[in-house]
């Protein structure tokens, strides 16, 4: 069952945010090195990491934005792994990176915080998942940035125990 399901609007807007620190901590006191090292072959450094949520963060904010605004609007998908090979992710700052999202997450949280009951359930059709409300866009949003946190976790750790 989705975790979030039962919670109160107000609380997954918090919960939400509550994530928006959560790059800039988990970069704290690492080395370049350690940043941009791959401890599982295949994956993703935590450079990357940080890199993705900063990118899908605010796509994510457009999305709920356009669910808000338009009637019924479709939504795009993107290839994430695209974006990290093309995009430079390995040259970009990641104190600014991670910036951005803190800034993005309050941003939204505060929009989301202004909307009467019945926008929680406006909807737009993503290309590849179908229908999707604004709730289930909040809730994807805030699972997406719990999900890669505790992969960057255990990555730390990982390049840390080096």
């Amino acid at each position: 069952m989705n975790e979030y399901a039962s919670l109160s609007e107000s609380r997954l807007i918090d919960r939400y945010e509550a994530s928006a620190g959560l790059p800039a901590a988990g970069i704290r006191g690492l080395s370049t090195g350690q940043l941009l090292g791959i401890p599982v072959p295949g994956g993703w450094s935590i450079q990357q990491i940080v890199m993705h949520l900063a990118d899908s963060d605010p796509i994510g904010s457009y999305r709920m934005k356009r669910v808000i605004a338009h009637e019924n609007p479709k939504i795009d998908a993107y290839d994430e792994s695209a974006f990290a090979r093309r995009l430079g992710y390995d040259h970009q700052d990641l104190r600014t990176a991670s910036e951005h999202f803190r800034l993005n997450r309050v941003l939204t949280a505060a929009m989301l915080r202004t909307l009467a009951a019945d926008a929680w359930e406006r909807a737009g059709v993503h290309e590849e998942r179908g229908r999707l409300t604004l709730r289930q866009l909040v809730e994807i949003y805030t699972e997406h940035a719990e999900h890669h946190m505790r992969f960057l976790d255990r990555k730390r750790e990982m390049v840390q125990a080096k």
